[in-house]
């Protein structure tokens, strides 16, 4: 038999892959929803549907995804989601009408959110406690690498005759390669494939997976066995508060920050997509070269301060200079940006602005005819419908003088940069990360979707509340009331999530079965008890 396959190597282009896969059909009907709109003349609730289709079968993937990784194993879980992928992307290839546009995308959505739960489980089970925080945190640079190739294959389709056909067919490219590496690699850690096949880097935890192992009910989720219910408490935690601070609202006025230091028309909206993708990507390759040097818990607090001091900058510049131009309802639909998905880039996708109404003296109330001009519109940060317009910051009292508003100007796009790269460092990889750790293996994929299914459900709230809430006590204070809500994340980050680096999954477990997991800001743990034991694999699983 030859040499067996390069196994990090392949753990690494399966997260990548999955990442970049999940990123640009996320991110591809920004570019394929116009030329859509006139090949089969789509009328404004049936670009809406199209663009929400999406997120039905992620929703539905987060609701049944659990039990399916945990019945048939997460491997055959990620094959079976690509084929699932490429069936969506034949139909969205050859559709003629809009039924067959609105099957495919609904079984993208599907594909993708199983697949991402899938694939962050099956990564951080095969490696070892040095590479799991690198390789899974792969799959949010993954992401973000696949929306900014949707924009350049958008750009370059633009202008093709029915071109948003090929868009929508080159989603199944990384899906195939992705399904390639997965053959290389051992089924995961089910019963005695996974004795047999198992990748040497769970110190200990193969003997775990011998007969008469515990097994749970979802219901154990809330009980003290195990001290899942504490396990729940900091999963649910970390989704919630990745909601709470209000990430995909806040980022739905870049294009109005981007236009207010000087970028007209278009450019705006470019320079909000291309360019804090940028950051992102930065952001996300120093989250992963530190994950496994400075810890999970470093990251999340190190990211949830700098969310809170931006953003609670963002609210208080906008005090004293006007934003009264944000992101049109009539503009693309930025709703591909699927927040209450693992892994989100939290990218805006295709903002434009254009002039609204402004709201009175110092934002206590909006004008009443701004508010009922959008109450027919979806709300802000919708994920199945477009960015609803912003309310204007703007006030009738005296301007400040010019080069101190130009000042402001620049900083409030200092603060978005900081938001942005703080949670794409923080929140962004790391609590898919968490989440993948701390569960028992025999929960682990009932547990995950679980807690998706609770971020999904809160970035709904959060997003059809932002105009409300804006009404009620303005744009300044609710940007504030995110800052605040970023500091009560950073007190439950300090007292409730554990430091879980250098750690194998089973260290995790028993850490949690103890009850005590006292912060450990930087602490640098031992791993000289983690034994290690090298198995041959076939290429075939």
């Amino acid at each position: 038999m030859g040499r067996p396959p390069p196994l990090l190597p392949l753990c690494a282009s399966v997260s990548l892959l999955g990442g970049l896969t999940f990123g640009y059909e996320l991110a591809v009907i920004s570019g394929a929803l116009l030329p859509l709109q006139l090949d089969l003349g789509l009328s404004c609730f049936e670009q809406e549907f199209l663009v929400g289709s999406l997120l039905l079968g992620a929703l539905l993937a987060s609701l049944v995804g659990g039990f399916l990784i945990d019945r048939y194993g997460r491997k055959q879980v990620i094959l079976g989601s690509n084929v699932v992928l490429l069936a969506g992307s034949l139909s969205l290839g050859l559709a003629g009408s809009l039924a067959w546009l609105v099957l495919g995308r609904s079984a993208a959505g599907f594909a993708i959110s199983l697949s991402s739960m899938a694939c962050c489980i099956y990564v951080s089970e095969l490696v070892g406690p040095r590479q799991r925080g690198v390789l899974v945190s792969l799959y949010e640079a993954g992401i973000t690498v696949g929306i900014l190739l949707s924009y350049a294959l958008n750009y370059a389709l633009a202008s093709v005759p029915r071109g948003w056909r090929h868009m929508f067919g080159w989603a199944a490219a990384p899906a195939l390669l992705q399904s390639l590496g997965l053959l290389g690699l051992p089924a995961g850690t089910d019963d005695a494939a996974a004795r047999r096949d198992l990748i040497p880097l769970q110190g200990g935890e193969a003997t775990k997976l011998d007969l008469g192992r515990p097994r749970y009910s979802f219901l154990d989720l809330f009980r003290e066995r195990d001290n899942m219910r504490g396990r729940t408490t900091v999963g649910l935690g970390l989704v919630l508060f990745q909601q709470l601070t209000g990430q995909p609202n806040v980022l739905s006025y870049a294009s109005t920050i981007f236009h207010s230091v000087g970028f007209r028309g278009g450019s705006s909206a470019v320079l909000a997509s291309v360019g804090l993708g940028a950051v992102k990507v930065a952001a996300t390759l120093i989250a992963i070269g530190l994950v496994d040097r400075a810890g999970r818990r470093a990251l999340l607090l190190a990211g949830c301060a700098l969310m809170a001091l931006s953003v609670s900058g963002i609210g208080l510049i906008s005090f004293a200079v006007p934003m009264d131009s944000g992101p049109s309802c009539l503009a693309i639909p930025n709703a591909t940006r699927l927040s209450s998905l693992p892994g989100d880039s939290g990218l805006p996708m295709g903002l434009s602005s254009r002039p609204l109404p402004t709201t009175s003296k110092n934002q206590e109330k909006p004008v009443s005819s701004a508010y009922e001009k959008t109450k027919h519109c979806p709300r802000a940060g919708d994920p199945t419908a477009p960015p609803v317009p912003a309310l204007s910051t703007a006030s009738p009292a005296p301007l400040s003088p010019a080069p101190e508003r130009a000042l402001l100007h620049w900083a409030a796009l200092v603060c978005m940069m900081i938001f942005v790269s703080a949670f794409s460092f923080g929140f962004g990889p790391v609590t898919w990360l968490v989440l993948s750790e701390i569960y028992p293996v025999e929960i682990r994929g009932r547990a995950f979707a679980f807690c998706n299914s609770f971020n999904c459900a809160t970035n709904l709230i959060i997003s059809l509340s932002f105009l409300d809430v804006i009404g009620t006590i303005g744009l300044s204070w609710t940007f504030l009331l995110y800052g605040l809500t970023a500091v009560l994340g950073l007190g439950f980050i300090y007292l409730f999530v554990p430091e879980t680096k250098g750690q194998s999954l089973a260290e995790i477990d028993q850490q949690f079965q103890r009850r005590r997991f006292p912060p450990r800001f930087g602490h640098r743990q031992s791993t000289s008890g983690v034994q290690y034991s090298r198995i041959k694999v076939s290429v075939a699983s």
